[in-house]
């Protein structure tokens, strides 16, 4: 342990890497009613702390070692650690990574002047080629978690973390993935101030570590989920394990719905987008904090945001989530009659001050139309109340906030060509967006009409849009026509939309319109 504290305290990490900031976080911190700083290690030369343990490592490394150069396995923020590290000291580095590793990364360790070579489809298959490579080569190999050294560099941040806060932590929450991170920050703070409470999060989808503990001894996972990419580790090191089991006090497991709140809030702080890792110990302090909400509250709470290379391409994602996450928004599959008007009494059974934030519908029985709703709620447990009030009214409802496959896939395939649907029109609206807001638009489309399709999906934007479809005989066109431009509504027809035409029109042979309107502005 003594070796291991002066490897800490004697770090050359910051010839490359900086002291990062711990600053407050106060709009969750007034939500949480505890005090929740935020150690801002995305704010590092590569985006992630990696950069001290790979440092840290490259820099005590023999003149007969730094000729032989390094090499590294890795889809993320290890390998530009790496790169960004043999950069700055003049040594040949390699990186081994996946062939399905997003282009952007690519690009970036290329940058950094690393040597790529993409072998494989999984992190798997390039660390097998790396071994190759090692033994083909004679390179020095720099292993992301597991040597002492780079649990060392990566100690540094507990180091900072005493010296900007003192004693007055109550608990670190740090992000768990093969435990370099961890076992550093543990092993410094506990040697100093074991009172310090260290916690680590991890996925429940990449537990290992959770579950090594559990089990007091390593366990290799079977799969591990990799919507955390940065933590998604089947095996935990050897090294770190120890270290774990003797300074962490606790892991905490959290949902990816999670994860992306967790993501909105630290947006919401900081202005700063962090990859799904890199917010997974606020995630976990979130949960923690719900947990212990009458419990003393002695110190502050530090999450460590450990990295802020995140996909664009995953953002959307990550903020359909976020609200689920927050248990601010629950889904419901609904079953209602199929009549006219059914649509407006559902929403006045919700309650018409109620946000909703998502509505699926595609006509396919006479008798009942099942829906896919979304309802902006205030947590968990005002979501079971509409539950029971909806089953109260006599509606089979199930709620399918926690249902992964109803959240990623059948949320977007309610629907399909509609057999049963006659003389059906489509059209788009935009209305502004206000509690209430959708309510009032179903009354003033009245309930003449029967609805065969819908879709409305809340994007917080000022205008929200509907798409509908209505059943509507050519004897009525014209009074239909007449109740449109009566809303007071920009609309436009999409009956003749070649993406509504392929996916979803009813197989039926269409009389010729009367009239078919055009956009209208209101």
């Amino acid at each position: 342990m003594k070796g291991l504290l002066r490897e800490i305290l004697c770090s050359r990490v910051y010839d490359v890497a900086r002291e990062t900031p711990l600053e407050a976080a106060p709009k969750l911190s007034a939500r949480l009613g505890r005090e929740v700083l935020f150690k801002r290690e995305d704010l590092q030369p590569v985006f992630s702390f990696k950069i001290r343990g790979a440092y840290n490592r490259i820099a005590q490394l023999s003149a007969e070692e730094r000729q032989r150069g390094v090499i590294a396995a890795s889809a993320g923020n290890h390998a530009q650690g790496v790169a960004r590290s043999a950069q700055f000291l003049g040594i040949q580095a390699v990186i081994v990574m996946p062939r399905t590793t997003p282009e952007i990364k690519v690009r970036a360790v290329r940058a950094l002047g690393a040597e790529v070579i993409l072998h494989g489809d999984s992190y798997s298959d390039a660390q097998a080629h790396c071994q190759q490579l090692i033994a083909e080569t004679g390179m020095v190999f720099i292993h992301p978690f597991d040597d002492p050294l780079v649990i060392a560099g990566q100690g540094t941040v507990g180091a900072e973390l005493l010296r900007q806060r003192g004693t007055g932590l109550g608990a670190v929450f740090v992000p768990v993935g093969g435990g370099g991170l961890i076992a550093g920050v543990a092993a410094y703070l506990k040697s100093i101030v074991p009172e310090i409470r260290i916690i680590g999060v991890e996925p429940f989808e990449a537990d290992a570590m959770y579950q090594s503990l559990q089990a007091d001894e390593r366990i290799e996972l079977e799969q591990v989920g990799i919507f955390a990419d940065g933590v998604a580790v089947r095996r935990v090191g050897e090294h770190t394990f120890a270290l774990c089991r003797k300074y962490v006090d606790q892991v905490v497991r959290v949902s990816n719905d999670e994860i992306c709140a967790a993501i909105k809030d630290v947006f919401d702080e900081t202005r700063t987008v962090m990859e799904p890792a890199g917010a997974l110990a606020v995630a976990g302090l979130k949960r923690l904090a719900m947990e212990e909400s009458t419990q003393e509250k002695h110190g502050a709470w530090a999450a460590i945001l450990s990295g802020a290379n995140m996909n664009f391409d995953r953002l959307r994602f990550i903020a359909e989530r976020a609200e689920i996450g927050e248990a601010r928004e629950a889904l419901f599959a609904v079953t209602i009659p199929e009549r006219p008007g059914a649509f407006q009494a559902f929403c006045a059974a919700i309650g018409g001050q109620r946000v909703i934030t998502e509505f699926n519908y595609r006509l396919h029985r006479r008798d009942e139309a099942q829906i896919f709703v979304g309802v902006a709620v205030q947590d968990r447990e005002d979501a079971k109340r509409l539950l029971h009030g909806l089953q109260q009214l006599g509606h089979t409802a199930l709620d399918l906030s926690d249902d992964e496959m109803g959240k990623l896939h059948i949320r977007h395939m309610v629907g399909g060509h509609a057999l049963l649907a006659r003389h059906e029109r489509i059209f788009r609206f935009e209305f502004p967006e206000r509690p209430g807001a959708l309510m009032e638009f179903l009354a003033k489309i009245g309930g003449r009409w029967n609805i065969s399709l819908f879709h409305y999906r809340n994007n917080g934007v000022d205008f929200d849009r509907v798409l509908a479809g209505f059943e509507v005989p050519n004897s009525d066109a014209r009074e239909f026509e007449a109740m449109l431009q009566g809303l007071g509504l920009p609309y436009a027809e999409e009956t003749e939309n070649p993406a509504y035409r392929f996916f979803l029109e009813p197989g039926e042979e269409r009389e010729p319109r009367l009239h078919v309107a055009g956009e209208h502005q209101a």
